[in-house]
């Protein structure tokens, strides 16, 4: 699970004096599952810029959404494993095992993990002509009018799906999803008053939020944000436990050399640190959090546990 192959390594090494301290030779390609403008998408922009920097390399953000990330860990796999590609994937890379009874790809032997680079809540958002303010406004509702009061979505299985889910699973309220093909859609439909609500990252979210064009219910994690800290928890809203925190990180080809892993780890590191990145995120409500691939590769594995579960119990399926 999650193997580094030394057969790469050796050849880079005996190819020429100096070969490996040359990495980056060319620009690095950072996948986005992504369409541009969502939340992911940001995430890899503000990172991107710094690290490129920081390499010596430009780093090129190649969108390609669909299929709640599959799209884009699929073209990652196919790619060399030389150092040359990447993806950043949130919390969905490890709920798609349990969600889509088959993939083109084995989630844990075709990627080796670098590490996770951030963290954020999601928002339960709502537009301001819904009358909801709080958890049990939304609950309430969802009670007497669930054909009404929706919720939109990046998609089906997308992390935002499965954080209503597991709501509705702890309070034994229905709540209606629509999926959109993306983040940006979904919000630029929650904006134009299409759709009552939506769970998304606070990267997508927050600056609507700012401009009054959207409110805030409330948090999915289990404690409050430093960013926003007058907005409570859905845990202290009457659902105590629940916690769909979002996570983000870097993944690479299976059979990248482990000192192409260590390096990028490092680099990460390093940009994580940066005065102007740790600023921009804050902006945008995100922790930076920097991981061993040890530690990201454990993480996903509770992921899929942890999430397996309450897809199962739910009986929601892919479209």
């Amino acid at each position: 699970m999650f193997r580094y192959s030394l057969a790469l390594l050796t050849i880079a090494l005996c190819v020429g004096p100096g070969h490996a301290q040359q990495y980056p030779a060319r620009p690095i390609r950072f996948i986005s599952p992504y369409p541009a403008g969502g939340g992911n998408d940001t995430l890899l922009r503000i990172i991107g810029e710094k690290l490129g920097d920081q390499m010596g390399q430009r780093i090129i953000v190649d969108n390609r959404p669909g299929a709640n990330t599959i799209v884009g860990t699929e073209l990652l796999v196919k790619s060399p494993p030389d150092g040359y590609t990447f993806i950043l994937v949130p919390n969905s890379f490890a709920t798609n095992p349990s969600f889509y009874p088959k993939l083109p790809y084995d989630t844990t032997k075709d990627v080796a993990t670098v590490g996770q680079i951030a963290q954020s809540p999601q928002m339960i958002v709502a537009h301001p002509s819904v009358p909801v303010k709080t958890v049990k406004d939304v609950l309430a509702m969802a009670k007497t009018k669930p054909d009404v009061l929706s919720y939109g979505t990046s998609g089906n299985g997308s992390t935002g799906h499965l954080a209503g889910v597991l709501l509705s699973m702890m309070t034994g309220v229905q709540l209606t999803h629509v999926a959109y093909k993306g983040t940006a859609p979904a919000v630029n439909e929650l904006v134009g008053g299409h759709i009552p609500l939506m769970i998304s990252s606070m990267l997508a979210t927050l600056p609507h939020v700012r401009s009054g064009k959207l409110k805030i219910i409330a948090l999915t994690t289990g404690k409050r944000s430093q960013a926003i800290p007058d907005v409570p928890t859905i845990a202290e809203s009457g659902v105590p436990g629940y916690d769909a925190t979002l996570w983000y990180g870097i993944l690479a080809p299976a059979r990248t050399p482990d000192a192409i892993i260590k390096r990028m780890n490092a680099e990460l590191a390093t940009t994580l640190k940066n005065a102007d990145v740790i600023e921009k995120l804050s902006t945008q409500a995100v922790e930076p959090h920097h991981t061993s691939p040890e530690q990201f590769a454990s993480l996903i594995r509770d992921e899929l546990a942890k999430w397996s579960k309450v897809i199962r119990a739910s009986g929601v399926k892919a479209d």
